[in-house]
């Protein structure tokens, strides 16, 4: 399935968003925080990649999980749901598939980099990055 045919999945959640701004309480933390994600993001796609495609299972892992998770911080529905399922098919893998890892990455992380990439230009771009939420 392809990230754009999604509609359950919100590009950006808003309201993860705002309880994420209201819990930091600060406007300058807040916008922090967005930057940080976002200045991690090429890193976390780029050590999955090389997770993948040196068919290192528990790098690959690790990698997803930091995607998933601070994906689902941000409110970057698609892109944590995008890192769920390859992390479930990690799982289903275990260490005795890592020969298959780098079959993986060509089918997941093209969709997975498009995604990212829609997510930043959404998160530094729209209204939320501006601090209007």
């Amino acid at each position: 399935m392809n990230h754009r045919d999604d509609p359950e999945r919100l590009l950006v959640d808003p309201a993860v968003l705002a309880t994420l701004r209201a819990e930091l309480d600060d406007d300058e933390g807040w916008l922090l925080f967005l930057e940080s994600f976002l200045a991690q993001l090429p890193l976390r796609i780029r050590k999955l990649l090389t997770g993948l495609l040196t068919a290192d299972h528990s790098l690959a892992m690790d990698a997803v999980l930091s995607l998933k998770i601070s994906s689902q911080m941000v409110g970057a529905d698609r892109l944590a749901g995008m890192a769920l399922q390859l992390q479930g098919f990690l799982e289903d893998m275990g260490q005795q598939g890592n020969a298959a890892l780098p079959q993986l990455a060509g089918r997941h992380l093209g969709p997975i980099t498009a995604c990212a990439e829609e997510t930043a230009v959404s998160l530094a771009g729209g209204p939320v990055a501006a601090g209007a939420a």
